[in-house]
């Protein structure tokens, strides 16, 4: 086995390690994959004793043999971390346990994902998506985006298995109508139509692929519509200041920064969302180009090489009818109701819905490659982040949590995965990190 299928566990606190691990598997073009059913090697990222955690666990359980798993917690040992998880896979060493796990291993157990396979990006908000032959449609620049990933759900019985028998989604069961088999069961409630529907009790996350780290989303659905949006997360075992917000923190500490590198941090931080936005609405392509432009800028590349692989990854995603065609209509959020949300930042600007958020992504994408080179320093009064303003009274990211259950109440599942990937709040944000010189509890 030379190219393993690697499944990332990404915990809380270790953007960081992530972008480490992602850009060294891009270069040793090893497979990075979406449900436990098809990885060889668990990788988990960022957190040592993340392996007793109950959505780690589960993750591992839901594994085929011959597995391995390795924990990275530092940037500097990411090729001796992944060579020996080869190595074992190689050996075919029996594989560690992983935590304490209780009950039967489920496909996609623990992931978020459906127990029979990822979770779709059909768009729901226009009549034509009821014709899902024209999925498969190439966009205007003839690149594909993944047919399967709009084929419909089905039966939402299935639903049962986002379930877990144990760890931070067993709190999910007690709504329901029953268990049997050690899977909930749906309960009744009136419909916004007057009519009374089976009511699942669906989480998302942790353990979801192109998913915030820590993030869990607990919905309420009827039928194929999300009724209501519970939010929870998870606290990173050692807080320290958000990787996406470090130029500007340095700045309003004191520190001489450049515009050009927080231009580049900038660059960096809506690549890495855009990349998230194009995986789950099905582009592969795209999002793999996405995040090597990523790699580059946070390579130190300059100004004009990062301008010339920005050009034609814009103009593709502009002239893209299909993704288009997917996304908008989904989440709108408009200008003056984000300023009552407090949302700053792209959210608020682009005043609009899911797409439009993505063009604003790309916009400053393009603005922020071409004043990597500024060599004039960032002042305080600059500190607006990826996200937003980072001086105010709430870190951007929270006011983004805040917007997201109006957002995904009324929408159709498959396609709540798109409106939080054009969000893309960043939950290091909110974790409570000690003041320089002050004791640690």
């Amino acid at each position: 086995m030379t190219r393993p299928g690697v499944l990332l566990a990404v915990c809380p606190g270790a953007t960081r390690e992530r972008l480490a691990v992602e850009a060294e598997l891009a270069r040793r073009e090893w497979r990075c994959v979406a449900v436990p059913a098809e990885a060889d090697l668990l990788v988990i990222v960022g957190d040592r004793d993340a392996e007793e955690s109950g959505w780690v666990a589960n993750l591992w359980q839901a594994m085929p043999a011959p597995k391995s798993w390795v924990t990275l917690t530092s940037t500097e040992q990411v090729t001796e971390t992944l060579d020996r998880g080869l190595t074992e896979l190689r050996h075919g060493e029996p594989p560690r346990p992983v935590g304490e796990t209780v009950g039967a291993p489920v496909r996609g157990q623990g992931t978020g994902e459906p127990a029979g396979g990822p979770t779709t990006a059909q768009s729901g908000e226009h009549h034509h998506h009821e014709q899902p032959h024209e999925h498969s449609q190439h966009d205007a620049d003839g690149d594909h985006i993944s047919p399967e990933r709009h084929a419909a759900h089905g039966d939402h019985e299935s639903h049962a298995g986002h379930e877990m028998n144990g760890g931070h989604h067993g709190h999910a069961g007690h709504e329901m109508g029953g268990v049997v088999d050690g899977l909930p069961m749906a309960d009744r409630a009136d419909d916004r139509d007057g009519l009374r529907l089976d009511q699942l009790h669906v989480p998302l996350g942790p353990g979801l692929v192109d998913w915030p780290a820590g993030l869990i989303l607990r919905l309420t659905l009827q039928g194929d519509i999300v009724q209501q949006t519970g939010i929870d997360s998870l606290v990173p075992a050692t807080p320290r200041p958000s990787f996406w917000n470090e130029p500007w923190l340095r700045a309003v500490a004191g520190e001489r920064v450049t515009r050009g590198d927080a231009a580049r941090r900038l660059c960096a931080a809506h690549l890495d969302s855009l990349g998230r936005f194009f995986a789950v609405a099905g582009w592969a392509d795209m999002a793999a180009r996405a995040r090597h432009v990523r790699d580059r800028a946070l390579a130190g590349a300059d100004a004009a090489e990062l301008s010339a692989l920005v050009r034609p990854l814009i103009r593709k995603a502009e002239r893209s009818r299909t993704l288009r065609w997917l996304t908008a209509g989904l989440g709108p959020l408009p200008a003056e109701h984000a300023r009552h949300l407090r949302v700053t930042g792209p959210a608020q600007r682009a005043d609009g819905d899911a797409y439009s958020r993505m063009l604003v992504w790309l916009d400053a994408v393009g603005r922020s490659t071409a004043a990597c080179d500024d060599s004039g320093l960032l002042g305080e009064a600059e500190a607006v982040g990826p996200r937003g303003q980072i001086d105010g009274q709430a870190p951007p990211s929270r006011a983004l949590l805040d917007a997201l259950p109006g957002l995904l109440e009324g929408a159709e599942f498959a396609c709540a995965r798109i409106i939080v990937a054009s969000l893309d709040p960043d939950l290091d944000e909110l974790a409570r990190v000690p003041a320089a010189g002050a004791p640690h509890d």
